[in-house]
């Protein structure tokens, strides 16, 4: 496949098998990963991404049109209405279809995840037999209707209302001004014929807080339903295909049934119950129903960075630039060190996210399958869901950008797909939660978590705590790092006892940075619970970034420990000699490593890495980045994609082909005697004349 077999054919080693590797990208859903790559091959899926507006959102429809007919969408569905209780295998094909266009993913993400998921999981029987069904079948076509103009991530302050009339038993939903209008809905602009519409519930002068409901908002003939005012968001900046647009409602009334009840209900006479009393437990259990979403960008995510990875080492083994050891032949891009850097890392990471995934999928399939529907689950879900989602998807939009950067002006045509794959995931950042609210979230559980477990130390280890923090602090303060010591020589011992790629000493490192970072965060707003709450408010706001970064931190150590004990496990199976074992083992390390790297200030300011030891750290990973690049070939097969789902002319070969051309002219070039003569080379003659005179 590569110009560059020749050196690796030199090398006496035995070749690695890339299908053992998929195994662990794929992981434990791999069935339904293949079934959903089948889907480019197939009529309706892939869709001219230059056609016109119109033309190409009826395409897209097509799209989901033609995956509700392969019977995907049903298979969340219980048994009782046709379906298999699979809720992870659904999503790991699901996410396949960014390889046959962004546009149907998220547009089928809308009408089946979101619009289809929320009848499911906040309706009750009755209401599943009347939408759910339809809707899997891709006969009732639906928007989910939950951001404001005016309230993007903050949804407990929605301000559409939904006003119990007891007299007509009717709720009428209104948008009481013009930043309530509901922004940015997928389905939206043209095709949706009703929404779920999430509203203030006020009943009997009491308002309830968010609550779900089922609005019809287009006629059959696709005119708007009185009342409802709809607008088209027009061109984006991506995902041109998926019609998202704007709903207003003016006094629109809807069936007292048409409420999705599953957590609140009102009577005839507008008595207002729920099984669960506290209203804001209510709302973050309903909104934690809705976590599918994130779950599926998490790993449409990286299914995005896979591709763009693909197609820029098929070319970096192929893309010839610049003479170096031999005046006649250039060298291949991969064979640069700087290039392996660019791209090496960002692969690793992307195995981190691959193989971090399949454990979030495995804790959505216990808890929406009822295997382990706990509170705690929940929120162990919902925690692992808002972290990696939010670093998965700037991750992708960091590693498209480097791949179109690495392939030059090849990457920036469209035709070569990194691009157009670069901004229909840009809105991944702020699809389902804005990233940087998410990791907020994150970093609020964290510190619950702290707190929480403080509380039920004993007496010896709130000793053992306070007495570690205080040393800590006393060593950090004392200045024993000017004599040659660092904290990290007392608390972490494996620096002087092993070598820098050791998995122990990554682990110790990065979780050495959560804790860490945890305590401080603590120590700094624990004064806030006896603020006045504006000093209170205050206090956290000067906080907040610290929050976010620790939460990035905890996420970071999550992905990386993930992928270690997916490794330990490869190693167990397959042995430690194996070529694969030691491909993988360069993957765990090289991701350990350079995420130690991307924090090198923090680990040596607050003396977890002595100097020594810390510049280690860079040579290490650059040999790891070039080992790596030899198995480039071995790497990208690993991915499990084809021509058909890279779309991209750059790694098709035609790179090779041309390169191969361009070297015969100069070969056959420099054995014609009758060749222009290069007047460097004379200049060189006439250099060397005057030397020996």
């Amino acid at each position: 496949m590569t110009d560059r077999s020749a050196t690796r054919s030199a090398q006496t080693r035995q070749p690695a098998d890339p299908r053992l590797l998929q195994a662990v990208l794929d992981g434990d859903w791999a069935s339904y990963r293949a079934e959903g790559r089948t889907y480019v091959e197939r009529e309706g899926f892939v869709i001219d991404e230059h056609a016109a507006l119109p033309e190409l959102r009826e395409q897209t429809l097509a799209g989901v049109e033609a995956l509700a007919r392969t019977g995907q969408p049903v298979r969340p569905l219980p048994e009782d209405l046709g379906g298999e209780n699979q809720h992870a295998g659904y999503v790991a094909g699901f996410e396949e279809l960014v390889a046959a266009s962004p546009s149907i993913q998220i547009k089928a993400g809308v009408q089946f995840g979101l619009f289809g998921g929320a009848i499911q999981h906040l309706g009750n029987a009755e209401q599943h037999r009347k939408w759910l069904v339809p809707t899997a079948a891709g006969e009732l076509l639906g928007s989910f209707a939950m951001t404001e103009i005016g309230h993007g991530s903050d949804v407990a302050s929605v301000a559409t209302t939904a006003t119990y009339d007891e007299e007509s038993r009717e709720f009428v939903v209104h948008t009481p001004f013009r930043a309530a209008t509901k922004e940015y809905i997928g389905n939206a602009a043209v095709h949706a014929r009703a929404a779920v519409v999430f509203a203030q519930l006020v009943t009997r002068g009491v308002n309830h807080g968010v609550h779900a409901f089922f609005v019809p908002v287009r006629t059959e003939d696709g005119e708007p339903m009185p009342g409802v005012r709809i607008e088209d968001d027009g061109h984006k900046g991506g995902l041109r295909g998926v019609d998202n647009g704007r709903f207003a409602f003016e006094s629109v009334r809807i069936p007292r049934e048409n409420l999705l009840d599953r957590y609140g209900q009102v009577a005839e006479d507008g008595t207002y119950t729920s099984s669960i009393e506290s209203p804001g437990r209510r709302f973050f259990t309903m909104l934690g129903t809705l976590v599918q979403g994130r779950v599926s960008l998490d790993g449409a995510s990286t299914v995005g960075a896979k591709l763009g990875l693909d197609i820029a080492l098929r070319y970096a083994q192929e893309r010839r630039q610049f003479t170096a050891a031999k005046e006649t032949e250039e060298v291949v891009l991969l064979d640069y060190q700087r290039h392996q850097r660019r791209l090496m890392p960002l692969l690793a990471r992307t195995w981190a996210n691959a193989v971090a995934h399949d454990d979030l999928l495995h804790k959505f399939q216990d808890v929406f399958s009822g295997a382990d529907d706990s509170d705690e689950a929940r929120q162990d879900l919902e925690t692992l869901a808002a972290g990696f989602k939010a670093l998965s998807s700037w991750d992708a939009l960091e590693i498209l950008q480097e791949c179109r950067e690495a392939c030059g002006g090849a990457g920036f045509i469209s035709e070569n797909r990194i691009t157009g794959l670069r901004q229909d995931l840009d809105i991944y950042a702020t699809f389902e939660g804005d990233n940087t609210v998410l990791l907020q979230l994150v970093g609020k559980r964290l510190l619950g978590d702290y707190a929480a477990e403080l509380r039920h130390l004993d007496i010896g280890g709130v000793a053992r705590f306070i007495g570690t923090q205080a040393a800590e602090h006393s060593l950090y303060r004392s200045g024993i790092a000017n004599v040659g010591r660092t904290i990290g020589d007392v608390f972490t011992p494996l620096l002087n006892t092993k070598r820098i790629r050791s998995g122990k000493l990554q682990e110790a490192l990065l979780e050495s940075r959560v804790d860490s970072m945890v305590a401080e965060l603590a120590g700094n707003l624990r004064p806030a619970t006896k603020m006045k709450p504006e000093a209170a408010a205050d206090l956290v706001n000067e906080n907040q970034d610290l929050l976010i970064e620790t939460a990035r931190a905890w996420v970071h150590l999550r992905k990386w420990k993930a992928l270690d004990r997916e490794f330990r496990a490869f190693r167990e199976e397959h042995g430690i000699d194996a070529p694969e074992t030691k491909i993988f083992r360069r993957i765990r390390d090289l991701h350990g490593l350079s995420t130690v790297e991307e924090h090198i200030g923090w680990h040596i300011m607050y003396g977890r890495l002595p100097m020594s030891r810390a510049r280690q750290i860079g040579p290490t990973i650059d040999r790891l980045c070039a080992k790596l690049a030899a198995d480039a070939d071995v790497l990208v097969e690993a991915f499990g994609y084809g021509d058909a789902h890279r779309r991209a002319t750059i790694s098709t070969g035609i790179e090779k082909e041309r390169q191969d051309e361009a070297r015969a002219y100069f070969r056959k070039l420099r054995a014609d005697s009758d060749a222009p003569v290069d007047e460097k080379v004379l200049y060189k003659r006439r250099q060397e004349a005057k030397k020996k005179r």
